[in-house]
């Protein structure tokens, strides 16, 4: 095993793994990616982003199935990535291991938890990777590298072989440059047999959201209208309150509505928020609390104070979390009809400079959960796409499905990708 990494600091382990088969007829022969250290890799102890993990656990004896089935499609796995610890963060900075070089924004974060995954992508290091996504781990460091990031319907793909975070919401996703590569690897992880394509029947594009945003906002809806009407017709295009919506059809959220400053947030999203990051705590403490107890792991800033926040963590509202759960999915079925796509931010912001105080970042998280959470408690699949490059720092969007609905999604991606970056760069706004 070779220990340490590339000049971009993506990798924490490299290798080279194969399938026993060397058939160029393969579906993604030819194609070299990554795993976050989240993965069991046989042979290779899974490390969990933390050397305290990596020092109390053995080295796995079978490797997860995600990675099987991309090995088996012919693909080559070249190393496992460094992520952020225990997977709970969503700035991609690691203590211990060292901090991946955003390829975008060297002086910026790289995103977490999937940080080294998406950097390989970014940096052209792989083709594509693996990550997993529970609070948006998968979704930030997209939007922060400027790459493709998809978050599948939640269970769809299979998490066995991959250390739980938080079961409720954790997903397998996977990085690309490239929105052809970025559907097949989906073809293979999706089990698709029926590659057939079908329009959307409308995009829905969440005007309250974009108001977040540090960007322009009204600048990047219009980018999105000329993209549909390109792609699908005018007909296609739909304006909607996302947060008046969920205020109206989740009533159970009245339990985790703040009443502190809202100027910055939707509330019905806050508070969506606020029940996603309960539920997430609650999971943790259950699944990692004894050995967060018992081995006392050296933990970095930021990560240290939320996970003894997660073992503290009592069962409190945790059956009303559920409820809101199962309101959202069927407020958002219902919402998107049977083909229907949400458009909405990644995030609010620009990735964040290197080492800044946990305290500064408040509202900027803040912000952040209530966009990540809509597909974080309902278990809908969504991708980040990047535009290109505002004020020299990348900038995204997301396209969101309901679930099951991951190979639509795909296929409009496909579609829309080369429109929305033309459309971004028509705006002269950098």
């Amino acid at each position: 095993m070779a220990k340490g990494s590339s000049d971009n600091g993506a990798f924490m382990d490299k290798f080279i793994l194969k399938s026993g088969s060397s058939s160029s007829q393969l579906p993604l022969s030819g194609l070299t990616f990554a795993v976050k250290d989240i993965f069991d890799v046989d042979g290779y102890v899974t490390g969990f982003g933390n050397p305290d993990w990596a020092r109390t656990h053995s080295a796995a004896t079978s490797t997860a199935p995600a990675v099987l089935a991309l090995l088996n499609a012919g693909a080559t796995c070249v190393g496992k990535t460094v992520m952020d610890e225990m997977a709970y963060s969503i700035n991609g900075e690691n203590v211990h291991y060292g901090t991946p070089t955003n390829p975008c924004a060297p002086d910026r974060v790289p995103g977490g938890s999937s940080s080294g995954s998406a950097v390989a992508v970014g940096a052209m290091t792989v083709d594509f990777s693996l990550g997993t996504d529970t609070g948006g781990s998968v979704r930030v460091p997209a939007s922060y590298c400027g790459i493709l990031g998809f978050r599948p319907s939640h269970g769809i793909v299979s998490t066995k072989g991959v250390i739980p975070m938080a079961q409720s919401f954790d997903t397998v996703g996977w990085f690309a440059r490239d929105p052809v590569i970025l559907k097949h690897v989906g073809r293979i992880l999706l089990e698709v047999h029926d590659a057939s394509s079908v329009a959307p029947s409308n995009i829905v594009i969440a005007e309250d959201c974009f108001k977040l945003m540090d960007f322009p906002g009204d600048q990047l809806t219009r980018v999105i209208t000329q993209s549909v009407e390109k792609s699908y017709g005018r007909h296609c295009i739909k304006f909607a309150s996302l947060g008046d919506y969920v205020e109206e059809k989740v009533p159970n959220l009245k339990h985790f509505r703040s009443t502190g400053n809202q100027e910055y947030s939707i509330a019905s999203l806050a508070a969506l928020s606020s029940a996603m990051r309960l539920l997430q705590r609650y999971e943790f403490k259950e699944n990692h609390g004894e050995w967060v107890t018992t081995a006392k792991p050296n933990l970095g800033p930021g990560i240290s104070e939320r996970i003894w926040e997660a073992v503290r963590t009592m069962d409190e509202h945790i059956d009303v979390c559920h409820s809101v759960k199962s309101e959202l999915i069927a407020a958002l079925t219902a919402f998107l009809e049977d083909f229907g796509i949400l458009a909405l931010p990644t995030v609010a912001g620009p990735p964040r400079k290197l080492q800044q105080e946990a305290s500064s970042l408040e509202i900027f998280r803040a912000k952040a959960f209530s966009l990540l959470s809509v597909a974080g408690v309902s278990g809908f699949c969504q991708v980040s796409v990047p535009l290109g490059m505002y004020e020299n720092l990348p900038i995204a969007v997301s396209l969101l499905a309901k679930k099951g609905m991951d190979w639509l999604l795909l296929n409009v991606v496909e579609t829309m990708y080369t429109t929305l970056k033309e459309q971004f760069e028509l705006l002269n706004i950098d």
